[in-house]
């Protein structure tokens, strides 16, 4: 049986503060948790209607009811399991050939989605500005679908690595070059701007290319794609050209 304390602390990590505070973030449903084991995320406990369903070593397993599930769990409909894992503290990151970079994006499903397209495209870092919405968002995870255990997500200056990084830093502009005919760099940043205002005005003085994703509707009338499926169809090209 869970504790009104327990409950009332994994509840509050819904919000950054408190799962800074307490070092720790939730993973929900069978299927996500099951890339656990295999990832550097360190469980700290699993609360499950099915424990007999999972086979995690040297890892406690509390039995709840469904009833508890719903009061812990941050879905509409809740998915068997929840498991507490510890933030990872230590995080490092060195230039990859290729890696994303988020200027300000906000939604958590964008996010999680992008990391999503990473994972699916080979990416193993994504680098994101301090203003980005944060990782461990619980939306952010569940959009993943499980991604989050293979990309690297960190965070920081923007301004100040990408004055300093070796890759190609290359953004996208309604202006830029057609994607269909641009040459990918040996070694490049694809930085994405804000959802609603696209990148600062700081971030885009230190690109070194601009990339378009030209329409071809017959009204011209589409203002924009969501960013999220912007980058599904930049790495789709980027990778085609690249082969």
């Amino acid at each position: 049986m869970l504790t009104a304390h327990t409950i009332k602390v994994l509840q509050s990590l819904d919000k950054k503060k408190f799962r800074q505070k307490y070092n720790l973030f939730l993973v929900e449903g069978n299927k996500i948790i099951s890339e656990l084991p295999d990832s550097n995320f360190k469980i700290k406990e699993i609360f499950s209607t099915n424990p007999q369903n999972l086979n995690f070593k040297d890892t406690k397993i509390h039995q709840i009811t469904e009833n508890e599930l719903k009061k812990i769990s941050f879905l509409q409909n809740p998915k068997d399991s929840v498991v507490v894992c510890e933030i990872n503290q230590d995080v490092q990151f060195a230039d990859k050939d290729i890696q994303l970079v988020l200027d300000g994006i906000q939604d958590p499903g964008n996010l999680g989605t992008i990391i999503r397209l990473a994972d699916w495209f080979g990416i193993e870092q994504i680098i994101c500005s301090e203003d980005t919405v944060d990782f461990y968002n619980p939306k952010v995870i569940q959009a993943t679908m499980g991604s989050f255990t293979r990309v690297n997500v960190v965070y920081c200056n923007l301004v100040n690595y990408l004055s300093t990084t070796e890759n190609t830093n290359v953004g996208t502009d309604m202006d830029g070059e057609n994607i269909y005919s641009f040459k990918k760099p040996g070694k490049i940043n694809l930085i994405l701007g804000n959802e609603g205002n696209g990148m600062r005005e700081e971030t885009e003085k230190l690109l070194q290319a601009k990339i378009s994703i030209p329409r071809f509707g017959k009204s011209q009338s589409t203002e924009s794609l969501n960013v999220s499926m912007a980058a599904g169809i930049i790495l789709g090209q980027i990778f085609r050209v690249g082969e």
